[in-house]
């Protein structure tokens, strides 16, 4: 997964603001306990932190 489709899913699934602001501030145990900035600054690929983000948030299989 490309890193501009990661943001495109954030972005429709939580709303623009929102998305930024989970990002930079909620930490995901999936991701070893870091925010998305964390996780993506640790070289963590989109595709990885896409699936602990459905994970957490229990998305719906659609947006999976």
């Amino acid at each position: 997964m490309r890193l501009t489709n990661f943001w495109n899913n954030m972005h429709e699934q939580f709303g623009e603001v929102y998305a930024e602001s989970l990002a930079k501030d909620y930490v995901i145990e999936g991701l070893g306990s870091r925010t998305i900035e964390q996780a993506l600054a640790d070289g963590v690929g989109a595709k990885e932190i896409w699936r602990a983000v459905c994970e957490t948030f229990d998305l719906p299989s659609a947006a999976r």
